[in-house]
């Protein structure tokens, strides 16, 4: 029989039971709910060549920005090539793109997904892959672009819309159009109410804005579905920078130690959200105990990745904050060696990454000078590491520290007065204040 999938795409000859496991995978990819990667075996025990899942189950990987699953996602891909799948022009691109973006042309696979979806704005595995790495490479406009240019050609109140709406709420954000991010995040949730990216999209316009306790009764009012889904680490973060934001510090470690550091994690993005809060924490002078030696060692065995600056970055905060400047130096050397190469990473690391790195390695051994000096020229570029706002802030506010610190007040004045213009009404940037106004 020839199959489609939920979203009146065809998926090959295939068994109904395969194109449900199929169906099931996508919508827990796109809410990130459940477990895809296990639906998706299943949808190939009924049809080993379902060509689609092979694609989706790379891309899970691909995306993930986890070095240490390329090689089993691209032997994925290679098993769908060999085992004769659907050699259908779509299935044939999808395969180009995931396998592009596994050896590092990261350019090229947005340019694959882009055609697919030029060919199927219904495309929902060519919108979540392009839509993830837009956000992995700090492309801000296309986050939110991406989806406005295939937002027209969706049915009204389909499910389809309510996934699409969840993206393009976030790219909203991104690009500072607040309210518009709020409506788009509620609408998505009117129709599929367990879409864990519409959920957080809307706690960044909560952060962004400054509303603490909006956001906070969001995360409230949303916490059965958002607790258990694979966001959760992450959405416990932003309840800790709401938290931050009260200067509630007690309340934000309690956060890290019940909801974020899960003891036995190496998820990379887990540890990215615990390195990207110890680190404020550090930044505030809040005594964060122990907690980055466990933190450290995580990190430690992906100090060769040289696959994600973004990660790379904060793998330097844990070994700084831990104190262990030999691996420190470890990475950098990776960090080096990476810069020289001629790839989407390499550019990365090259304008971004290394300088970052160095500066967080500098802060850490009080070279305040150096930490200006590395991080003024970085800024305008920062977004190419990828990552949203609220994430790459942690840098912003290790430039004014390191101001503040090093009694370069003009430059620590001028950086306040940067954010006071954004949240007049912060007490966190009045903690700032404080400090500036202290030296």
């Amino acid at each position: 029989m020839t199959g489609m999938d939920q979203f009146g795409l065809p998926v090959g000859a295939v068994t109904a039971a395969s194109v449900a496991h199929f169906d099931l995978a996508l919508h827990d990819a796109l809410v990130f709910q459940g477990d895809p990667l296990a639906e998706l075996d299943r949808a190939l025990v009924a049809d080993p060549g379902l060509g689609m899942a092979y694609v989706l189950k790379a891309l899970i990987a691909a995306l993930s920005t986890e070095r240490s699953q390329v090689a089993a996602a691209l032997e994925t891909l290679a098993a769908a090539r060999r085992l004769g799948t659907d050699t259908s022009a779509r299935v044939a691109g999808h395969l180009a793109a995931a396998d592009g973006w596994l050896r590092g042309d990261f350019t090229a696979a947005c340019r694959l997904w882009e055609q697919l979806l030029l060919a199927h704005p219904n495309d929902a595995v060519a919108m979540y892959g392009a839509h993830q790495a837009d956000f992995l490479l700090g492309q801000t406009s296309e986050l939110r672009d991406r989806v406005a240019r295939r937002l027209p050609s969706i049915p009204r109140g389909s499910r389809l819309e309510s996934h699409y709406l969840g993206m393009h709420a976030f790219g909203l954000e991104e690009t500072g159009a607040y309210a518009q991010a709020l409506a788009a995040g509620e609408r998505a949730l009117e129709v599929e109410n367990t879409d864990a990216w519409a959920i957080h999209a809307v706690a960044h316009v909560h952060e962004m804005t400054n509303e603490i306790d909006a956001g906070e009764r969001w995360l409230d009012t949303w916490a059965t579905a958002w607790t258990g889904s694979n966001l959760a680490v992450h959405l416990w973060w932003h309840r800790a920078l709401y938290l931050c934001a009260r200067q509630r510090w007690d309340r934000a470690l309690e956060i890290y130690d019940a909801g974020i550091r899960r003891p036995a994690s190496t998820v990379v993005m887990e540890l990215l959200d615990a390195s990207a809060l110890l680190w404020r924490l550090e930044l505030y002078g809040v005594d964060v105990g122990a907690r980055w030696r466990s933190l450290a060692d995580a990190w430690e065995p992906r100090i060769d990745d040289a696959w994600y600056a973004f990660n790379d970055f904060h793998a330097m905060m844990a070994f700084v904050g831990a104190r262990r400047f030999d691996a420190a130096e470890r990475l950098l050397a990776t960090l080096r060696a990476t810069a020289a190469h001629a790839t989407d990473n390499g550019a990365v690391t090259r304008t971004v990454g290394l300088p970052v790195a160095q500066a967080l390695l500098a802060f850490g051994q009080s070279r305040y000078e150096d930490v200006v000096a590395l991080l003024e020229p970085v800024r305008p570029h920062l977004v190419r590491a990828g990552g949203s706002h609220a994430q790459r802030d942690a840098v912003a506010q290790t430039l004014l520290a390191a101001a503040c610190e090093g009694g370069d007040l003009p430059r620590a004045r001028a950086l306040l007065e940067e954010r006071l213009a954004l949240r007049p009404a912060s007490v966190l940037n009045q903690h700032w204040l404080q400090r500036v106004a202290a030296q």
